[in-house]
């Protein structure tokens, strides 16, 4: 009996642990997407006014 419950204990345990990275791996890959989608905002709108222009502007 004392076997079966270490066993049943240990069980818990790793289930425990597999939820956690779980949920460790989603906050990453959510981290990850919000990095992607802000990246994606600032590349639509880019302008780099202090740019120096290589070219004279036509008259």
């Amino acid at each position: 009996m004392f076997e079966y419950e270490l066993q049943q204990m240990r069980s818990a345990e790793l289930r425990r642990e597999a939820a956690n990275e779980r949920l460790a791996r989603e906050a990453v890959r959510s981290a990850r997407a919000a990095r992607r989608e802000a990246a994606g905002r600032a590349a639509e709108g880019e302008v780099h006014p202090d740019r120096r222009h290589w070219f004279t502007r036509v008259a």
